[in-house]
C-alpha cells in the first residue's frame, strides 16, 4: 500500500528487517514484545494491509476462530508431511490455525503472514500488489471451503455467513408472483446517493421497482407485457452479517474512477426486521451489533487499510487514548508550546519533514512501518513520488543520515538523536521500556497519579466486551467507541462492516482467556516459541547494550595549534573499552581508575571528537548516577580522560564555539633558504605553489595550522608571530580568467586582503573552514615582482609565469622517433605566459643557429602527445597562455608553416584509411568551403577530375560518412584543427543516403540446407565475421529433441548504400545483389524477411513493402538481418510474429517452437491472442493457459485478463493491450502454451530456466559482495544500473487450493 515504508524497496533487497539488522550487533534481532494493549499486530509485507485487516477481523470473530481450531490433524494432516508424495495436507487451514495461535499466544509485537501467503501460492511480488479487501473476503472463504471438503468443517463458512435473498416480481394484472432465491456471504450496499446504511437497505429491500411505460414485464400467466413490481427481501439471516460498501464508482462523463467520500452513517446496532420476508420472531432474532469496521484511507488507485475491532472476549488491555489522559490545561499549554517551538516545515526537504514528523509524536519516535504513512499524511504525497528520485529509498536515506536519526526500541522505531524517547514516558510499551530505558532510573511514582484538571470530567465506564482497538498492521492502539463516527466520511472512511447477532453470547470461560479452545499442540508450539524468543531477547540485550568506547588519555596528548595532538605518532594515546551502557557514569569512572593504576588526582570524562585539526573537547559528564544511555554515550563515542582543567600546563577550551579550524598558511619564500627553513621547521610540510621549481626560484610555501574557531583574525596573526603591519589575505574565488589558477599555460592567482575591521572578527564569523588558505605577506614582499597589490586584491604571479619552454629541433619533422638521436637538439628558451609563440620560435632559431640553413626554410612549433605523436602546429600569433601551452613543457621545432588564427591545419589521405607516416598536411582558411578544400588537396597531390569527394573519420578512426554539403564552410561543419579527412574516389552520393550493414540469418531449424550451401561457396568470404544472436524472447538450452536450439547464427554479408527515400522492397532487391548472397535464391522479395538488430538481439521486423526507409526510421549504421522464408509474407503494421511453443503434458519442456502471425489490429487483448492460438491448435480458448517468456530473467509471465490501472491524470481509459505494459509483446517474443485439458502443470519454468535463475542469483550475490567490499574500502555507494522498474498493473487476486475431493 502507499502508506507502507518499504513498498518499493523490497526488490532492492532492503526491508525493515534488513535495515534494523544493520544496527544489531548480536545477530538477528528478536521481535519486540507486545505493547500496552497486549494484542498482537500483523507485519505488512509491502502491500498486504488489506489481508491483515481481514485476518484480524476473523481472529476476533470467536465463532470462526473456534470452528477453525476444532479441526484436528486427523482431518487436516500435518504440515511436516506436505512434501511427501500422496499426502493430502490441507495447508491453508493449517497455516491459518498457526497464525491465529501465534496472534493469541506468542509474546511479540507483530506476526508474519509469509507462511500463509506461501500456502496461497502467492509469489514474492504478490505481497506488494494492491488488492481489494472485499474481493479477498470472498476468495478466502471460497479457498477455505475448497480446502475443507470432506472434513467436519466443510460447512462452517456456510453456517456462519450464508444468507438468502428472495427476489419477487408481482404482476399487477393477475397478481402472479415470480420468485427467485439468491445466496450471499456478504451484502453489497450502495453508498452513492444515500446517507446511511438504513437508507441503503430500505431502497434495496423495502422500496419496489415498477415496470411500466416502455419498460413492461412479460407475465408467464398472462402471456403478455404487463405492469409489474419488483422487490427483494431477506429470507434467511446468517449469524454474521457482512456489509460491503460500494465506495468506488465510475464517472462516465469524465471516464474515470472516483471514491465516494460523502457522509455515510451506520449504526452500532441494527434491526433487520423491516427488510425480512418473515417478521414473526422476537426482535433479538433480527438484531445485530457492530463488532468490526475495515477502513480504507486514500483514493481509488491506492491507499491503506486498517480495522477497528471490538474485543468481545476481552483479550486485550484497554486504556484511554493518551490525549484523553491529560488535563485540558496541559493540552492547551502543549499546543501553545508546539506553536512556538515547532519549526516551519520545508516540504521539499525530506530531512525537515521526517524530523518534524518525529518531533510531533508524544514519544519523539515513530514506528518504522508507520513512517511512510505518516509522511503521506503530513505532505500529501508518498516518499516514492516526492523524494525517491533524488534521495533514493527512505531506508537508505535514514542510514545515510545516521548523525541525525537513530533506531530505538530494538530497532523498531526511529528517533532524532537530540530527541531520544524518555525512559519514563516512552509509550511504546512496558517491555520496550525495559529494553531501552535507563534501568537504573526508577519510574516516577507520581507520573501515573497526575491529578485531573478542574475542567476534566471522568469518562463513563464501558460495559464488558465493548472496548475497541485499532489494528493498523503492526500497531494496535486503544480507541473510543465514539471514534467510529469519524469514519463516516472523508478519504479515510469505513469500507466493510461486520455485524453479529446480539443473541450470540460468549461463555465466561472464554473471557480473558486467549487459550480457550486452542488445540494443545498449538499451545505447546506457542510456548516453545515464547521460550525461544525470550532467550533471543536476553542474548540480544546483553550484546546490544555493549558499547565500544574510545578513550583518549591526557598524559599522551599536548595542546598544539588550538587542538589536542598525540605526543607520539607511534602511540596515539588512545585505547578501546567495551562497556555496558546500562551501567552508570560512576561505574565507568571506576573501571578507568582500575585500568590506570598510576592515575593521581581528579578524573574528568569529557566527550571528544576527532577533527581535521586534531582532537577537540565538548561537554564534560559530571553526574555519576546516570547511565551511559541517559548521558547520550553510545558506540564509537570518544571520551577524553583528564583532570578537567589543563593538559601539560596548557588550558584547554571546550565547547562547540571553540572547535578548531585547520587552515593552510601560505607564505612567500626565496629559493636559496629553503634547506635552512626545512631544518628549522623540523618536518613541517612545505610545498611550492603551482608545481616544482628548478634552481630555487621564488614561490610559496604552505603549512597546515589549526586555530580555535572563536579566535579572532588578529589573534591568528599574533599566533603566527607576524607584525601588525603584515597583511592577511584570503584566496579570491571569483577572479577573472587570468586570475583563476595557474595550471593551464601559466598565469596568476588572486587573493583578497582582509580589511582592518576583520581583525576583530572570529574565524567562524568570517566563514573560514577546514582546508581554506590564508596568505601572510609582509610589506617588503611587494618589492618582488611576484606579488602585486591592486586595491584590496593581491596578485601572485606564480613561478610558471617566469620560467621556460624546452624546444627540441626535429629536422625531419618525425616526432620523437622520426629522427636519429644525434640529429635532435634541445634548448631551453626563457618564456612567460604572455610571450607570443613567434618570439619563442625566433629565440629557438637564434640559439640553434638555424639561420645557416637553406634560405627561405620555414619552421613551426608543434606539441607532442603522450605517445610521442606530433600534434598540429600551434598558432604563432597567440601567446603561450592563449594557445594552451603549458610552461616547462617541450615543443618540437619542425619544418613547415604554422597556421594563422583564421586558418586550420588538416591531415588528409587519398583513397584509403590513413596510416602512420602516410598522411599529408595542408593549411586552409576556416571560411573555405568543402569543395574548395577538396580542390586544394587534389592540387597538392597532383590529381584532377570531379570524381572525388571528402569523408571524415568516425570515432573508430575508420572512414566514415561522406561530407554531403560541399558548399558549407569548414567552420560551419565544425571541422577542427588537426582533424583528418579522406579523399575518396567516386561521385558524392545523393543526400539522404544510408550505409547499412547486412547479416545473413542461418537458422538450423529451417535453413540447414541454405547454411550448408553458403558455407561451401567460394566467394572469398571464408573469413567473414560470424555472430551468434538470441532470437527475441527465447533462451537456449531446452531439452532435445523436443526443444530446438534458439541460438541463431549470423554471417556478415557486407554493406549497402541506399537512399532513405528508397522503399523496403528496393532495399531487399539491393541486398540480393551483394556477392555474399549470390547463392540465396528467393522467387520474390516477399519470401525475404528483414530484421533490425539491436545489440545481439533480433529486435523488430521491417514491414510495409512500399514504405520508405525514412518512414521505417532507419539511420545510417543500422545493422540489418535478412532471413529466407518458405512462403510469402506481408505483415501489417499491427501484425506480430510470435514464436509459440506448446508444453509437453507432464514434462517440464516444450515441443519445437512454431512461428505464428497474430493480427492485433482491431483487438490486442489477451482474449484475442488466446482465440488466435486456439484456432491455430484447434482447441477451446478456455482450455489454454498462456505465458510470455522473459529471457533476461529466465522466467515466465502469465498472461491473464486483467483490468489495467487508470491514471488520475489521464482522463482516457487505457485499453487492455498486450502491446503495452506490462507485456509489451513484439516480434520474435516467445509465448508458452499449456493445454489444461490434458496438462495439470501450470508451471511454465523449465530446468534450463531454473539454472538460469540460479546463475542470476549467483551474479547478484557476487555484485553484492563486491559492493560491500568496495564500501569497506571507503568507496561510496554505487549507483544501481539496469532497467527502470515499470509501473505495476492491477492483477487479479487468486488463492491456489489443492484437490481434496
Amino acid at each position: 500500500m502507499f502508506g507502507n515504508l518499504f513498498e518499493e524497496e523490497e526488490e532492492e533487497g532492503l526491508s525493515s528487517t534488513s535495515f534494523r539488522g544493520r544496527v544489531a550487533k548480536g545477530g538477528d534481532e528478536p521481535p519486540p514484545p507486545r505493547g500496552k494493549s497486549n494484542l498482537c499486530g500483523i507485519k505488512n509485507q509491502g502491500g498486504t494491509c488489506y489481508l491483515n485487516s481481514l485476518l484480524q477481523t476473523l481472529l476476533f470473530t470467536p465463532e470462526f476462530r473456534e470452528e477453525l481450531f476444532s479441526l484436528g490433524p486427523s482431518e487436516l494432516g500435518c504440515l511436516e508431511d506436505k512434501e511427501k508424495p500422496g499426502a493430502k495436507v490441507r495447508v491453508i487451514p493449517l497455516e491459518l490455525q498457526r497464525l491465529f495461535a501465534s496472534l493469541l499466544l506468542v509474546d511479540q509485537q507483530s506476526a508474519s503472514t509469509a507462511d500463509l501467503t506461501n500456502s496461497f501460492g502467492w509469489n514474492s511480488s504478490e505481497g506488494t500488489n494492491q488488492h481489494d479487501v472485499q474481493e479477498l473476503n470472498r476468495i478466502l472463504f471460497s479457498a477455505l471451503e475448497h480446502s475443507l471438503v470432506g472434513t467436519t468443517g466443510s460447512t462452517f463458512i456456510h453456517q456462519l455467513y450464508h444468507g438468502t435473498i428472495v427476489n419477487s416480481i408481482v404482476c399487477k394484472e393477475c397478481g402472479n408472483v415470480s420468485q427467485r432465491q439468491e445466496d450471499f456471504l456478504d451484502l453489497t450496499v450502495c453508498v452513492c446517493g444515500v446517507s446511511s446504511l438504513e437508507e441503503a437497505l430500505w431502497k434495496m429491500f423495502v422500496e419496489e421497482e415498477l415496470f411500466e411505460g416502455n419498460n413492461l414485464y412479460r407475465c408467464a400467466q398472462c402471456d403478455r407485457l404487463v405492469t409489474a413490481a419488483k422487490s427483494a427481501k431477506l429470507k434467511k439471516l446468517p449469524p454474521f452479517m457482512t456489509m460491503s460498501l460500494l465506495r468506488f464508482s465510475f464517472d462516465f462523463a469524465k471516464c474515470e474512477r472516483y471514491k465516494e467520500t460523502g457522509r455515510y452513517c451506520f449504526p452500532l446496532t441494527i434491526n433487520l426486521r423491516p427488510f425480512c420476508e418473515e417478521a414473526d420472531g422476537d426482535d433479538s432474532d433480527y438484531s445485530y451489533e457492530l463488532f468490526s469496521v475495515i477502513i480504507h484511507k486514500g483514493g481509488c488507485y491506492g491507499g491503506h487499510y486498517h480495522v477497528y475491532i471490538r474485543d468481545i472476549d476481552q483479550l486485550g488491555h484497554w486504556e484511554p487514548p493518551e490525549e484523553e489522559c491529560k488535563p485540558k490545561t496541559q493540552k492547551k499549554v502543549k499546543e501553545e508550546v508546539k506553536q512556538i517551538c515547532e519549526p516551519k516545515l520545508q516540504e521539499d526537504d525530506p530531512l525537515s519533514v521526517i524530523t518534524a514528523i518525529i518531533a510531533q509524536e508524544p514519544s519523539k519516535s515513530v514506528l518504522l512501518d508507520q513512517l511512510g504513512q505518516k509522511l503521506m499524511d503530513k505532505i500529501g504525497s508518498s516518499w516514492s513520488k516526492k523524494f525517491r528520485k533524488h534521495y533514493g529509498p527512505i531506508g537508505k536515506f535514514l542510514q545515510s543520515h545516521s548523525d541525525v536519526f537513530m533506531l530505538v526500541s530494538n530497532g523498531t522505531r526511529v528517533a532524532v538523536k537530540a530527541n531520544l524517547p524518555s525512559p519514563v514516558n516512552d509509550p511504546v510499551g512496558s517491555a520496550e521500556q525495559a529494553t531501552n530505558s535507563d534501568p537504573s532510573t526508577p519510574s516516577d511514582p507520581g507520573a501515573a497519579d497526575t491529578q485531573p484538571g478542574l475542567d476534566q470530567k471522568p469518562e463513563p465506564e464501558q460495559k464488558q466486551g465493548s472496548h475497541w482497538f485499532d489494528f493498523n498492521d503492526s500497531t494496535v492502539t486503544s480507541i473510543r467507541e465514539s471514534d467510529i463516527e469519524k469514519q463516516f466520511q472523508g478519504k479515510e472512511s469505513a469500507y466493510m462492516l461486520f455485524y453479529r447477532k446480539t443473541q450470540l453470547h460468549r461463555p465466561s470461560e472464554a473471557l480473558n482467556n486467549p487459550k480457550y479452545k486452542v488445540p494443545l499442540n498449538l499451545i505447546q508450539m506457542a510456548q516453545e516459541e515464547n521460550v525461544k524468543v525470550q532467550k533471543m531477547r536476553e542474548e540480544f540485550e546483553a550484546t546490544n547494550n555493549t558499547v565500544e568506547l574510545r578513550l583518549h588519555l591526557a598524559p599522551s596528548f599536548r595542546l598544539e595549534n588550538g587542538a589536542l595532538q598525540p605526543i607520539s605518532k607511534e602511540q596515539n594515546g588512545s585505547t578501546t573499552l567495551s562497556f555496558d551502557r546500562r551501567k552508570t557514569v560512576g561505574d565507568l569512572r571506576l573501571a578507568i581508575y582500575q585500568m590506570q593504576e598510576l592515575w593521581e588526582g581528579d578524573m574528568a570524562l569529557t566527550v571528544a571528537r576527532s577533527l581535521p585539526a586534531g582532537l577537540h573537547l565538548y561537554n564534560t559528564v559530571t553526574d555519576d548516577s546516570i547511565s551511559l544511555y541517559s548521558a547520550g554515550i553510545c558506540t564509537n563515542s570518544e571520551l577524553f580522560v583528564w583532570n578537567g582543567r589543563e593538559v601539560r600546563g596548557a588550558t584547554v577550551l571546550t565547547g562547540a564555539e571553540w572547535e578548531p579550524v585547520l587552515l593552510n598558511v601560505v607564505r612567500p619564500f626565496l629559493g636559496e633558504d629553503v634547506d635552512q627553513e626545512e631544518e628549522e621547521e623540523d618536518g613541517v610540510k612545505c610545498e611550492e605553489a603551482r608545481g616544482g621549481f628548478e634552481n630555487g626560484g621564488p614561490g610559496l610555501k604552505r603549512e597546515a595550522r589549526g586555530f580555535a574557531g572563536a579566535a579572532t583574525l588578529g589573534e591568528v596573526r599574533e599566533a603566527l608571530g607576524e607584525p601588525e603591519e603584515s597583511l592577511l589575505c584570503q584566496e579570491h574565488k571569483g577572479g577573472k580568467r587570468g586570475e583563476q589558477g595557474v595550471g593551464e599555460g601559466g598565469g596568476a592567482s588572486g587573493w583578497r586582503v582582509f580589511p582592518p575591521d576583520d581583525m576583530q572578527r572570529t574565524l567562524k564569523e568570517l566563514s573560514l573552514k577546514d582546508g581554506d588558505a590564508l596568505l601572510v605577506l609582509e610589506p617588503q614582499s611587494f618589492d618582488s615582482s611576484v606579488f602585486t597589490l591592486n586595491g584590496d586584491v593581491v596578485t601572485v604571479t606564480t613561478p610558471s609565469d617566469c620560467r621556460w619552454l624546452q624546444v627540441e629541433f626535429s629536422p625531419r619533422g618525425g616526432g620523437v622517433e622520426g629522427d636519429k638521436e644525434e640529429e635532435r637538439r634541445k634548448i631551453k628558451v626563457p618564456a612567460t605566459g604572455n610571450m607570443l609563440l613567434c618570439e619563442v620560435k625566433q629565440r629557438a632559431i637564434d640559439e640553434l643557429q638555424l639561420q645557416e640553413q637553406p634560405p627561405g626554410a620555414q619552421y613551426c612549433l608543434r606539441q607532442v602527445d603522450c605517445i610521442g605523436k606530433l600534434l598540429p602546429p600551434v598558432c604563432e600569433e597567440l601567446s603561450v597562455r592563449d594557445a594552451g601551452v603549458r610552461l616547462m613543457t617541450t615543443l618540437n621545432l619542425c619544418p613547415g608553416n604554422a597556421p594563422k588564427a583564421s586558418q586550420l591545419f588538416l591531415h588528409f589521405s587519398v583513397g584509403t584509411e590513413p596510416s602512420a607516416g602516410m598522411e599529408m598536411d595542408i593549411i586552409v582558411e576556416k571560411t573555405c568551403t568543402v569543395k574548395e578544400c577538396l580542390k586544394e588537396m587534389l592540387d597538392a597531390v597532383g590529381l584532377d577530375g570531379t570524381c572525388w569527394h571528402l569523408r571524415r573519420l568516425d570515432w573508430c578512426e575508420e572512414v566514415g560518412e561522406p561530407i554531403m554539403d560541399e558548399d558549407a564552410s569548414l567552420s560551419e561543419l565544425k571541422i577542427n584543427n588537426g582533424e583528418t579527412l579522406v579523399v575518396t574516389e567516386g561521385q558524392l552520393p545523393p543526400k539522404g543516403f544510408l550505409k547499412l550493414s547486412v547479416w545473413l540469418y542461418l537458422d538450423p531449424r529451417k535453413n540447414s540446407a541454405l547454411s550448408m550451401d553458403f558455407n561451401h561457396t567460394d566467394n572469398g568470404l571464408a573469413d567473414e565475421q560470424m555472430l551468434e544472436v538470441v532470437t527475441a524472447g527465447e533462451t537456449h538450452g531446452h531439452s532435445p529433441p523436443l526443444g530446438a536450439s534458439n541460438i541463431a547464427e549470423l554471417r556478415n554479408a557486407g554493406q549497402v548504400e541506399i537512399s532513405d527515400e528508397a522503399t523496403l522492397e528496393d532495399l531487399k532487391i539491393q541486398v540480393l545483389t551483394l556477392p555474399a548472397l549470390q547463392d540465396v535464391c528467393v522467387p520474390t522479395t516477399a519470401f525475404m524477411r528483414v530484421w533490425q538488430l539491436e545489440g545481439r538481439r533480433l529486435a523488430r521486423i521491417l514491414r510495409g513493402q512500399q514504405l520508405t526507409l525514412k518512414k521505417l526510421k532507419l539511420t545510417s549504421g543500422t545493422d540489418l538481418c535478412v532471413q529466407q522464408l518458405l512462403k510469402e509474407e506481408d505483415l501489417g503494421s499491427k501484425d506480430v510474429m510470435l514464436n509459440v511453443k506448446m508444453g509437453v503434458p507432464g514434462e517440464r519442456c516444450y515441443y519445437p517452437p512454431e512461428e505464428l502471425v497474430w493480427d492485433a489490429t482491431r483487438d490486442s487483448s489477451p482474449r484475442s491472442l488466446r482465440t488466435c492460438l486456439a484456432a491455430h491448435y484447434g482447441l477451446s480458448p478456455d482450455s489454454l493457459l498462456l505465458a510470455k517468456h522473459q529471457p533476461d530473467k529466465h522466467s515466465w509471465e502469465e498472461i491473464s485478463s486483467w483490468s489495467q490501472q487508470v491514471s488520475k491524470k489521464k482522463k482516457k481509459r487505457k485499453a487492455e493491450s498486450l502491446l503495452g505494459a506490462p507485456f509489451h509483446l513484439k516480434d520474435g517474443d516467445t509465448i508458452g502454451i499449456k493445454n489444461l485439458l490434458i496438462d495439470n502443470n501450470r508451471d511454465f519454468l523449465t530446468l534450463e530456466d531454473e539454472r538460469g535463475q540460479q546463475r542470476l542469483r549467483e551474479q547478484a550475490e557476487q555484485r553484492r559482495k563486491g559492493g560491500e567490499a568496495a564500501g569497506s574500502d571507503g568507496v561510496g555507494p554505487q549507483k544501481k544500473t539496469g532497467p527502470t522498474k515499470s509501473r505495476k498493473p492491477e492483477v487479479a487476486l487468486s488463492i491456489n487450493v489443492g484437490v481434496f475431493r
